[in-house]
């Protein structure tokens, strides 16, 4: 009899002690389909919110969306490992931040391409600006040079493009005698009511909620401004991870355009597969 109840003690301290490693083994394998992406602005969230869903329910991955408020800090916090992956950054971004910060970053996948634009609270045309009007652009060297870009593009002025990071210094014709401030991205938007004019990333003016069909002139989508498609980007070495390849699957898929026109309109447009002119 005792030696029944010994065995029998012994059999349930066994499945317990089965019963806590089945525990502890599932909860390790969950935590090792957690998958963090790091993100800037709140539009962006809204569409990772299904693109989260679409890969809990066809993968099995938890992605964790970590949002930053500027473009520099998520490069940052990917070379260090404090995230898995980012999605907030054009190709011409990256490339400069990788070379700027010696990191060792890759690109894994396209997400979409968004032009970004000249708005005016002031003034609905690009005739209407008058001479000496300030003009807000970003100030980090990637979008300061999509910025200046556009204003040569509207017409507005001539810079140096052999300068690789241009800045306001190196306008060479501004008839009109236009002051152009540098201002951080994530202050574009709301500087513009102290201002005349000025190029907002679209993800700042969807979140300041910019008229985007008043605006001023528009950034053509051509092979010229190929740079700036966005992307996601992984550590190098990591960059054949499935559940980080299975989280790019999720992303580029037929139901993440639907979202991204309900949510963004004419604002963005799918780049993975998009054919350039």
């Amino acid at each position: 009899m005792k030696l029944s109840v010994a065995v029998a003690a012994g059999a349930v301290a066994l499945t317990v002690g089965v019963g806590i490693n089945a525990v502890t083994q599932s909860a390790s394998a969950a935590a090792n389909k957690e998958v963090s992406v790091g993100l800037v602005g709140d539009s962006d969230r809204q569409l990772w919110e299904y693109v989260k869903k679409d890969a809990a329910k066809k993968y099995g991955i938890d992605i964790k969306l970590k949002l930053f408020t500027d473009y520099i800090k998520p490069n940052q916090a990917l070379a260090d490992g404090s995230i898995d992956l980012n999605a907030m950054e054009t190709i011409n971004f990256f490339d400069t931040q990788k070379n700027h910060y010696k990191t060792k970053l890759v690109s894994i996948g396209k997400t979409y391409v968004t032009p970004i634009r000249l708005y005016s609270e002031k003034y609905k045309s690009l005739k209407a600006l008058p001479k000496g009007a300030t003009i807000i652009v970003p100030n980090d060297a990637s979008n300061e040079k999509r910025a200046l870009d556009v204003l040569e593009g509207a017409g507005l002025i001539k810079y140096n493009h052999k300068v690789k990071l241009p800045t306001a210094q190196n306008v060479t014709q501004n008839k009109k005698d236009f002051k152009i401030k540098e201002v951080a991205s994530d202050q574009t938007a709301v500087s513009l009511k102290s201002a005349d004019a000025g190029v907002v990333n679209t993800n700042y003016a969807l979140d300041a909620k910019l008229d985007l069909d008043k605006a001023l002139f528009v950034e053509p989508v051509n092979k010229a401004n190929k740079g700036y498609i966005n992307i996601i980007a992984a550590r190098k070495g990591t960059q054949n991870n499935k559940l980080y390849k299975k989280v790019v699957k999720a992303y580029q898929t037929e139901a993440t355009k639907k979202h991204m026109k309900a949510l963004y309109g004419s604002a963005e447009e799918a780049a993975w597969d998009i054919k350039l002119k």
